[in-house]
This record gives structure tokens, sequence and C-alpha cells, in this order.
């Protein structure tokens, strides 16, 4: 009997401990993992650098102001290409473009088919965006002939990525005697939006 009673309180006092070793480590305070993030992904750099060759398409709008009742206006569609040299803080390029139209004066009495230019740009460098001014000679293709004309306007680029760039135009056009006839002038104003890849 004592040696039962011996062995009772031997396994009474080991399963003592043994709960509060258990008891104990349960009153420890929790171990909480940090979670662990993904790191953001890095924005893709822009250089503002805008030296190189682009070429892109553009869609617009012309109003042409002739002689007489000769005026209308329509949409128009081409492309262009040209190439800019940065000197830092000033950019200056040079530019081809085309723009086809259908542009009925008077209700057909005269039709302007398409424009093309031969443009000089001088501009700011704002980093990721572009602001210049232009000035050259544009070519109208008309119904009663083509002619020669100067004109002038301003513009804005945005880079979206180092070969991708999108932008507006506006530009003022002026042709005397349309078509050889003394006196026939015709002023021209488009507005175009233009996307461009560069290379």
């Amino acid at each position: 009997m004592k040696k039962f009673t011996k062995i009772s309180a031997m396994t009474l006092a080991a399963t003592a401990a043994m709960g509060s070793a258990a008891y104990a480590g349960n009153l420890a305070e929790p171990v909480v993992e940090e979670p662990v993030y993904a790191p953001a992904p890095a924005p893709v750099a822009v250089s503002d650098d805008w030296t190189g060759f682009y070429t892109g398409l553009q869609l617009g709008y012309a109003d042409v102001d002739g002689p007489g009742v000769l005026d209308g206006d329509n949409g128009t569609y081409g492309f262009h290409a040209g190439y800019d040299y940065d000197f830092g803080d000033y950019v200056i390029g040079g530019e081809v473009d085309y723009d086809k139209t259908d542009v009925d004066l008077n209700g057909g009495a005269a039709n302007v088919d398409s424009v093309a230019r031969l443009k000089l740009k001088g501009g700011y460098d704002l980093g990721n965006t572009l602001i210049y001014a232009t000035a050259g000679a544009a070519r109208a293709d008309t119904s009663v002939g083509d002619e020669t004309g100067p004109f002038a306007g301003v513009g804005a680029t945005y880079k979206i990525t180092d070969s991708y760039t999108v932008g507006a135009e506006l530009l003022h056009h002026k042709f005397d005697d349309l078509g050889g006839v003394a006196g026939a002038d015709a002023d021209a104003t488009t507005f175009t939006v233009r996307g461009s890849l560069r290379f």
C-alpha cells in the first residue's frame, strides 16, 4: 500500500509539473510573423532626351476660308516623319507631313483634296513634354489647281515611353491666287492629334 501510494504520489507530481509547464507555455505571448510583401514594380524610366527620328499618324480637322463664298471644312488624316535634336533646354527639328482630306468649297464649286508640308520646329524641353512653334511651306492640292503657301503654328508632344509619344498641333495656312486666279486667296486652319514612334 505504501509502495502504491508512493508511485501514485510520484505520478501525480509528474503530471502536475507537466500540466504547469504546458499551462505556462500557453500564457506566453504568441509569435506573430511579419507579413512579407512583394516589392512594388519600379516605374518605367522615360528619357528626357528628344534627339532622334520619329514617324507616325495623325487625325484632325481642316477649316478653309476661300474667296467669296468658297468656304468649307472636313476631317483630315495623314502621316508625318521627322528628326529632333535636343540641345538641353531647347529642341530644334524638321518634319514632313501629309494630310488627306475632302473639303468642298461652296458645295463643290472647288475642292481641297490634300495638304503636304515641309516644317521647321523649335521648342522647349520640359522633360517628358515638348512644346514648340513650327513654320514652313505647305502645298495644297485643289480641284482648281495646286498652290504653295506659308504656314505657322504651335504644338505639344508628350512621351508615354521612350518609343511612343502623343501630341497635338494647330496650324494656320495662307494660299494666294488659287488656280492662278489673281485675288483667289484662301486661309486654312488645321488641328490634328498625333501618335508617333521614336527611334
